[in-house]
């Protein structure tokens, strides 16, 4: 079957299929008349035909039924993307709602996390409290899950395995003799035979021992497995590899901007090795002339290519504690496409002409030529710009007024920022320091100094600056969306912080981010900073991708988008390719056309892939935690109360280290919980506990397997 045959017969089919669904709410079809009548004869091209159809048209679903019938669902089924809580209960993603809709734990059918099912809003969904929509899961459509890795534990002659996932609530049945070499502890992939049902457990068999939860190499594999972050690249990425050359060509150079003659530099982590941004900057007449220099990495990534069709699948790059999984390989990343020292390289560049008063007077997007003379890190910029002692200023020395220029430009485009309402989240990330054998040997919150904000005012305003020229180009784009809080997350906020004595004026309709502004000012400096910080940062949208330009509210800006990280974040691959078009006059409209079918999907998928890269360096982060507060049961901490559930008292230690205190250990005295307070309360003594009090904990505890750090009052 041709593509382009295969293409009109769709088309057909689903024309036939749309005159049908009119006919009846609930039309049964007998398919392989359909296909007879379209003359599709094998059942490899019916099941192609099938699968395709299924795949292009999420809300017409053909379903085989017992009777070896293919039916159309009725009105009021929905097909979605199923996610799973440990709890029970789940949500599923709907194309075309906002809002997932919620599953309750007996509706769940057999479902497993990923997997794409058919929906049925239940009538009673509207309520006063909890989810406003719910629905039941009438069909499970394809299995996302065909196999698990979790820590194996055997029990008197049958095993269990839990999943590494926590989003998989229940443990896998290993029955006798299906465990193969594993024993209590062993880090395994067990295959999925029987997905269970309201009776009966799921089951299946260890298929590879991986290693033991103990051993830390094993902590990256299972959450890369669990993520399914693929680590290796394909055959045909490979051979792709050896077309790319080590150096950049004459016949490349030519046609571009050369800017080879500029003081350039790269300010970036000790530790970094993809640099896909430099700088350069002059001042003249009281005009800042700052250049931001992208990789250009679709110079050499073309779209369709084995190797685009890789990053796109991998979407990010993973940075996992002491290693990173990259979406491009290391041969682009480290090599051709890094702005090394010393080396020619081509580059997509914002060319900014910035007023003293933080204005970007004009720009230009251009095709660049740079060498950097200097890759910089930001402990010695840093240290340069707060004149410390050890500062390396000799080595530095002839870059030394341009290190001081830009931290000038970079406080007033920060002013700028803030006096329109940008939000400044100051949260203290995790730094973990690792062993050769990736035993954790330090942490403690990452420095963010005057260095890295310079390099981040600058990505940001020029990431603004490209959205705003492509918004009013009114063509086809990728944007960095972030929409306004919801309101129930506000009161939620509202609720919290009253604890504190602290009030959030907003508006019932309307909240302008300078009321997050004016709040974050407001606790600059006190005990809880940190702890209200990460529950304001909470109150908000996640931010994503999307196709229409409806501003970002975390920034206070009308426009933006994702172009400084091509190496590392396909988003801007993406509209690095929609930019040379338009510089070289070849976004006709048929390439227009392409870029309208293709965008809101690689937006919806690349926003997917983030969250994914998100959750898996969260996992890493906690399992290393864990890993190293091992070494520390028995001893006590001073630590903050960070959070609640009704069973749990969160205390948060001054290096990011999370854990809890049972309520059901504290013998002196039984504690309620008070949602609507954020507060315990001791039913005996009357004591109450309250966010953010600082409070001694002995650290009795910790499990890899559940992902916990246990605590006691000390």
């Amino acid at each position: 079957m041709s593509e382009e045959y295969k293409e009109d017969l769709i088309d057909n089919i689903l024309e036939e299929l749309f005159r049908m669904m009119k006919k009846s709410d609930y039309h049964p079809v007998d398919f392989s008349e359909i296909c007879d009548l379209f003359e599709v004869k094998s059942d490899e091209d019916k099941q192609r035909l099938l699968d395709e159809l299924n795949r292009l048209c999420d809300d017409v679903v053909i379903v085989k039924t017992k009777k070896n019938r293919y039916i159309l669902p009725p009105k009021g089924v929905m097909t979605g993307i199923y996610s799973s809580t440990k709890k029970g209960f789940g949500f599923v993603s709907v194309e075309g709602f906002d809002e997932d809709f919620f599953i309750p734990a007996k509706e769940c059918l057999n479902a497993f996390n990923g997997d794409k099912v058919m929906i049925e809003e239940l009538t009673n969904s509207y309520k006063t409290k909890g989810p406003k929509r719910e629905a039941r899961i009438v069909r499970v459509l394809s299995r996302n899950t065909k196999e698990m890795l979790g820590i194996y534990k055997n029990n008197k002659g049958f095993g269990f395995v839990i999943p590494s996932n926590k989003k998989i609530g229940e443990d896998l049945y290993i029955p006798d003799g299906c465990a193969g070499d594993a024993v209590t502890g062993s880090l395994v992939i067990a295959e999925i035979k029987d997905y269970g049902d309201d009776k009966k457990s799921p089951e299946g068999y260890v298929r590879e021992v991986i290693g033991h939860i103990d051993d830390p190499s094993t902590d990256i594999l299972q959450v890369l497995y669990t993520y399914g972050i693929p680590v290796d690249f394909p055959e045909d990425v490979e051979e792709q590899l050896h077309l790319i050359p080590d150096r950049v060509s004459e016949e490349e150079k030519q046609g571009r901007r050369d800017m080879r003659n500029l003081d350039t530099v790269t300010i970036d982590g000790e530790d970094a090795k993809d640099l896909d941004d430099a700088i350069t900057l002059e001042f003249s007449d009281g005009i800042y002339h700052l250049g931001v220099h992208i990789a250009d990495v679709s110079n050499y990534v073309r779209e369709g290519s084995p190797l685009d069709k890789e990053a796109l699948k991998r979407g990010t790059s993973n940075y996992l504690v002491d290693s990173v999984i990259p979406m491009l390989p290391h041969k682009l990343s480290n090599g051709i496409c890094s702005l090394n020292q010393g080396e020619d390289r081509l580059t997509l560049s914002c060319l900014m002409d910035i007023d003293s008063s933080g204005k970007v007077l004009s720009h230009e997007i251009v095709e660049g030529l740079i060498n950097v003379n200097e890759r910089m890190n930001y402990t010695d910029v840093a240290a340069i710009l707060e004149k410390k002692e050890n500062a390396p200023v000799e080595r530095y020395k002839s870059l030394i007024p341009m290190f001081e220029r830009m931290l000038e430009l970079s406080e007033i485009i920060r002013k700028v920022r803030r006096d329109r309402g940008s939000i400044d989240f100051d949260i203290s990330e995790t730094k973990i320091i690792v062993d050769e054998s990736g035993v954790p040997v330090d942490i403690h919150p990452y420095d963010r100094n005057s260095a890295t904000k310079i390099i981040e005012d600058f990505m940001l305003i020029a990431n603004e600056t490209v959205a705003e020229q492509f918004y009013w180009s009114e063509l086809p784009f990728e944007y960095r969306v972030h929409e306004t809080p919801v309101s129930e997350k506000v009161e939620k906020l509202r609720a919290a912080i009253r604890n504190f004595g602290i009030y959030f004026n907003t508006g019932v309709n309307k909240i302008h981010p300078k009321e997050y502004q004016k709040l974050l000012d407001g606790i600059e400096g006190q005990p809880y900073e940190q702890l209200i910080t990460k529950i304001t940062l909470r109150s908000m949208q996640q931010a994503r991708y999307g196709t229409e330009c409806i501003g970002h509210f975390g920034l206070a800006c009308k426009y933006y988008c994702h172009f400084t990280s091509p190496i590392r974040r396909y988003p801007d691959l993406q509209i690095h390719r929609i930019i040379k078009e338009f510089i070289h006059g070849t976004l006709n409209e048929k390439r227009v056309r392409h870029y309208q079918k293709i965008l809101p999907g690689v937006a919806m998928d690349n926003s997917a892939k983030e969250r994914r890269a998100v959750e898996a360096e969260r996992d890493v982060v906690k399992l290393k935690q864990i890993e190293y507060m091992s070494q520390f049961i028995g001893q006590e901490f001073d630590g903050v109360v960070s959070g609640f559930t009704n069973q749990n008292i969160f205390v948060e230690l001054p290096n990011t280290v999370e854990g809890a205190i049972s309520v059901s250990r504290i013998d002196e005295d039984s504690y309620e919980y008070n949602e609507a307070k954020f507060e315990m309360t001791g039913l005996k003594s009357g004591k109450i506990i309250k966010l953010g009090d600082k409070i001694k904990v002995k650290l009795i505890g910790v499990s890899k397997e559940d992902r916990t750090i246990d605590f006691m009052m000390a």
